[in-house]
């Protein structure tokens, strides 16, 4: 493991959002086809877990370059997609407008660090495939998944992926305090399993299943939980878009942060 540097308290301040925002432009900018065409593992598990519980609505945080979200698409879910990157989302509407999903994929630019945009109880399912282990106070994750509460209807599914302290750059890199290192320009929350426990209080006891990743490998563990308010999952009339999301071909509003790390 190489030597962290520390530069105490950084992981707390607007300047490393700032600079990890900077570096996501650019990264998509000069890599449009960096995570490929094809679903990730987690995102072909996530749906067969949403089409099991009855759910039609999928709101993806930190969709990036959209292979997820165009999945999700073409199973036949309506998908709400949301990055810190007008790149990445500029091109999953080009893709999904090409393949014919533009009717089932809605876009906006939006802040996780802020309250989703969204009605409570609005959709499903959620999806977080590396969001939450984004350069994120602790403070904000748990903000965040409180969020993702309050916006699943009743029994829906929150599947998320996080790189945890298992994970060869754990430790590695420069040190911005609260379990985030940066390496390669990429900074990283890690999480350990009492930060998992915290997040699925008041949820059904979560399903953690741990897997590997890329080159490094990166290891992760996929978490599923499900609301525990009632049993069951409830709809609104399908296609049902809460402002202010936009259908593809409209243009997405907002700020910004959520790309796959």
């Amino acid at each position: 493991m190489d030597e962290a540097t520390s530069r105490p308290g950084a992981g707390q301040s607007g300047d490393l959002a700032a600079a990890q925002r900077e570096h996501w432009q650019r990264t998509y900018t000069a890599h449009p086809d960096m995570y490929g065409d094809q679903p990730s593992a987690p995102a072909v598990y996530a749906t067969g877990v949403f089409a099991a519980a009855g759910a039609r609505s999928v709101l993806e945080l930190g969709a990036g370059h959209g292979r997820d979200a165009l999945y999700f698409a073409r199973c036949g879910f309506a998908v709400q997609a949301t990055d810190f990157s007008p790149h990445g989302l500029e091109q999953l509407r080009l893709t999904a407008e090409h393949a014919s999903l533009g009717d089932r994929v809605a876009t906006l630019v939006h802040d996780v660090r802020e309250a989703l945009p969204l009605l409570d109880e609005s959709v499903d399912a959620v999806y977080a495939h590396m969001l939450l282990c984004m350069a994120l106070s602790t403070a904000q994750i748990r903000a965040l998944v409180g969020e993702v509460r309050r916006v699943l209807r009743p029994g829906g599914i929150f599947v998320y992926t996080v790189r945890h302290t298992g994970d060869a750059h754990y430790g590695a890199g420069i040190a911005h305090g609260d379990g985030i290192f940066e390496h390669g320009g990429f900074a990283v929350h890690f999480f350990d399993r009492a930060l998992v426990d915290v997040l699925a209080h008041d949820w059904s006891t979560p399903q953690i299943h741990p897997f590997e990743e890329g080159e490094l490998p990166r290891r992760l563990w996929r978490v599923t939980q499900t609301d525990s308010t009632e049993l069951g999952v409830h709809h609104l009339p399908a296609w049902t878009w809460p402002s202010p999301f936009h259908r593809q071909g409209d243009q997405a509003a907002g700020q910004d942060v959520g790309a796959h790390p």
